[in-house]
């Protein structure tokens, strides 16, 4: 898989678990502290997450970091 197929798949994914965890863009936006452009732009891939960044993503939509990541790298 190449890099950007697993960019597209985390975010994919991410997008996935906000909406699993009935949160809408704006939800979550809110829980962050961020302008809801912000959520947009991590799901559209106009911008990454740097770890610490989405550790705090993951928190804010109610998921453990670690065992989304398991669940991600086996999907790799």
């Amino acid at each position: 898989m190449l890099e950007r197929q697993r960019y597209e798949l985390l975010r994919a994914e991410l997008k996935k678990a906000r909406i699993e965890a009935e949160l809408r863009q704006t939800d979550l936006a809110k829980i962050l502290k961020k302008p809801q452009s912000y959520i947009s732009k991590v799901e559209s891939g106009e911008r990454n997450l740097d770890v610490i960044e989405f550790i705090t993503y993951c928190n804010g939509i109610g998921i453990n970091p670690t065992n989304f990541t398991k669940r991600l790298l086996e999907k790799f």
